[in-house]
């Protein structure tokens, strides 16, 4: 087995150690870090040389020239791979990268679990009012409780937009835990699998009029960009909640905080921003019926371990000519076929 011939390199930082202990422990993976504020004399041969790039999922997080788009494709005549170290691939170009023969996978899936609960946490905190409880008292004396009143979860309707990995883990928790009623849309699945997932397939717009808390869980795309703008929160229920643990840019900020001081809504959960992490002064951190977090959801110990196992799997099934499970760009194969056979000499399978 030759030595050090397999080139990856990652970006600033790992979901976990795990990552390097399982690429180490192949003589035939060598394993480069470049951080935001490397040079370019260092870090220019680097990327040159790399079959591998292991990136960030946050695009605030990454140094603008990291980001891979077509320019960056240029630096890096022989990537093969770009690997997302999360379910989001923000910073990725992925037309770029298939126009370039250049895989792109992401690990979705990892940590479905720990975005889940964050979204039921949300739900639950908002509808108790909690957050808004726990505010009044740490500024105000003599608390009335009965200004506090909130709802039980329990058999309302939860519209879960995107029944993938982490929304049908969010219908499950909601259908098993509290017996609610679980709407969905995604236009990418039949109703058959959507109601093996637990939800009933609807339009967006029924969804919208019947749910009481509406969660995003689909990915940012093209199709899904200010998908929730004015129209969309003039649908819901006025009593009805927001969440979205999935990417910003797929709500419209601006609709949410003008359709939160109309009333139209009851209030937000949100763990994504148009800028990551949002200033502490953004209009919406304003609102006692804001709960904010700062991209938190997969932020858990078990998640990040579990996501850089699968990262680290999934690059060495790719370079030891293997199709990896999670492709982005699945029609940019036969192209990408060709260039792993140049570089190592074999046609993956």
């Amino acid at each position: 087995m030759s030595v050090n011939n397999k080139r990856v390199v990652y970006s600033n930082y790992l979901a976990n150690p795990i990552y390097i202990d399982i690429l180490k422990a192949r003589p035939d993976v060598r394993l480069d870090r470049i951080e935001n504020g490397s040079p370019e004399d260092f870090y220019a041969p680097i990327l040159s040389a790399a079959h591998v790039y292991q990136i960030g999922a946050a695009r605030d997080e990454l140094a603008p020239h990291f980001h891979v788009d077509a320019a960056f494709l240029k630096r890096t005549p022989n990537l093969l791979l770009v690997s997302s170290n999360g379910a989001g691939f923000d910073p990725v170009d992925v037309e770029a990268c298939t126009e370039a023969g250049v895989v792109v996978v992401n690990q979705s899936g990892g940590n479905a679990h720990s975005v889940a609960e964050h979204a039921l946490a949300m739900m639950l905190t908002l509808s108790k009012r909690i957050i808004q409880s726990d505010r009044r008292l740490r500024r105000e004396r003599d608390v009335n409780r009965n200004d506090l009143v909130g709802n039980e979860v329990e058999h309302k309707t939860v519209g879960i937009i995107g029944l993938g990995n982490v929304g049908r883990r969010i219908a499950a928790l909601c259908k098993g835990l509290l017996g609610m009623k679980v709407l969905a849309y995604d236009p990418y699945l039949s109703a058959e699998v959507m109601a093996e997932r637990g939800g009933e397939k609807v339009e967006l717009d029924e969804l919208l009029r019947r749910a009481d808390f509406v969660s995003i869980s689909c990915p940012l795309n093209k199709g899904s960009r200010n998908l929730i703008s004015v129209r969309e929160f003039a649908l819901m229920q006025p009593h009805a909640y927001f969440i979205t643990t999935a990417r910003g840019f797929i709500h419209d900020e601006d609709a949410l905080l003008q359709a939160l001081r109309d009333k139209r809504i009851a209030g937000a959960g949100l763990d994504v921003w148009s800028k990551e992490p949002p200033p502490p002064e953004h209009p919406l951190l304003q609102l006692d019926n804001v709960l904010a977090s700062p991209h938190t959801a997969g932020v858990t110990i078990e998640a990040r371990q579990n996501m850089g196992r699968i990262a680290a799997e999934q690059v060495l099934e790719t370079l030891d000519g293997k199709r990896p499970p999670r492709i982005i760009n699945p029609e940019v194969w036969p192209r990408y076929a060709e260039r792993f056979k140049q570089a190592f000499g074999v046609t993956p399978g």
